[in-house]
């Protein structure tokens, strides 16, 4: 009764309704006599703001309605493009403050399977082949003998154990870095970009991102582009295992190496024990038998130098004693002593100087006469 006679006052101008009055009954019609439905037409118009809230038009060939998707509601969607067929879930409504008909999307789906999801694979596949990101020559060895393996994943899951188990059963030395973050859900792509950072601080040997199996949307964070591009930009060889084997990611395809499971990833970071200690004891065998022989020719070549060695001595030491005896003979001939033997003395003073000449003699003078077999004193007369 009271909504007839609200109506009918407003048939005058004395009970005009309000714009604000008008928009909100109209809304309240809208919402009482749509309920939420699905609806389908094409994508136009989009526009994604910074608030994470999606605007967008969907129409056909008769008409076109407005829409709004709130960021609650479409953060773990890849957003669609202009032209794409979708199927919405909407709740029909009016946007008071500009009279508007629109849709409050809470659900989107393409029209093919997984359109969405795979249009976006897609479109960051693409981007990531035109920055080199998916060459296969930029991939790195895995190193043989890692001694710090990190690890990106969730701490409480099935794949931290399984790598953990697998790696204190192959190779135990190493040292297993855990960096916890999450691996799915609203805030999945940023953990994971977070974790990633901090590892490029560390001195790391090799990375494993691991995550196991789930829906297409529960692996959207890995197949995020800025995920895959913080992969690429890693200072370490990495190995990524997201998934299950039949799951590939954009992870995968800018990883050193996929793996198909967590467990695989553990096994082709790490050398398997055993196996290093059997090729230990092959080496050390090889080297214990190349020692051998090894000292075996060098006791020879020894044996063969020495006698070349004593040989060469030998021969030096008669040219030495040739060489002496000729230069004994050459001082022998140069002698005072020789001279004397001939006939010949030397006068010397008191001093030991040599008297060769008349004025060196004057009466009186006393000195010492050399002759060949000693020295006699005599005077000057």
């Amino acid at each position: 009764m009271a909504q007839a006679i609200d109506l009918f006052a407003a048939a005058s101008a004395e009970g005009a309704w309000t714009v604000g009055e008008v928009t909100r009954r109209a809304r309240a019609l809208i919402e009482a006599g749509l309920p939420p439905l699905w609806i389908r037409g094409e994508i136009a118009g989009f526009k994604a703001w910074r608030s994470g809230h999606w605007y967008f038009s969907l129409r056909d060939k008769a008409a076109q309605i407005r829409c709004v998707m709130f960021a609650k509601q479409n953060y773990m969607l890849p957003a669609p493009v202009d032209g794409m067929q979708v199927f919405v879930f909407a709740r029909p409504s009016m946007y008071e403050e500009k009279g508007e008909f629109q849709l409050t999307v809470s659900e989107l789906l393409s029209t093919e399977t997984d359109g969405l999801w795979k249009l976006a694979f897609e479109k960051a596949k693409a981007s990531l082949a035109k920055d080199g990101l998916l060459d296969p020559t930029r991939k790195r060895r895995l190193p043989l003998y890692p001694r710090r393996i990190a690890v990106v994943t969730s701490p409480d899951g099935a794949v931290l154990r399984d790598i953990q188990s697998v790696v204190g059963r192959r190779w135990p030395v190493a040292e297993l870095i855990v960096v916890p973050a999450q691996v799915q859900g609203a805030k999945a792509e940023a953990s994971v970009c977070s974790a990633l950072n901090r590892i490029r601080r560390l001195p790391v040997d090799v990375l494993i991102v691991g995550r196991g199996g789930g829906s297409i949307e529960d692996l959207w964070a890995f197949n995020s582009e800025r995920v895959a591009r913080a992969v690429a930009a890693m200072p370490m060889p990495v190995i990524s295992a997201i998934g299950h084997e039949t799951d590939v990611t954009l992870c995968d395809l800018v990883a050193d190496f996929r793996a198909p499971t967590p467990s695989a990833a553990a096994e082709a970071a790490t050398p398997d024990r055993a196996e290093v200690l059997a090729q230990c004891a092959v080496v050390g065998q090889r080297l214990t038998r190349a020692l051998r022989i090894a000292s075996r020719h060098v006791v020879e070549r020894l044996e063969r130098s020495g006698d070349r060695l004593t040989r060469c001595m030998d021969h030096r030491m008669q040219a030495y004693d040739v060489r002496l005896t000729s230069y004994a003979a050459r001082l022998d001939a140069l002698s005072p002593l020789r001279v004397l033997a001939r006939g010949y003395a030397m006068a010397r003073d008191e001093q030991g100087t040599i008297l060769k000449r008349i004025d060196q003699l004057p009466s009186g003078k006393e000195f010492r006469l050399r002759v060949t077999d000693g020295e006699v004193h005599g005077r000057v007369r």
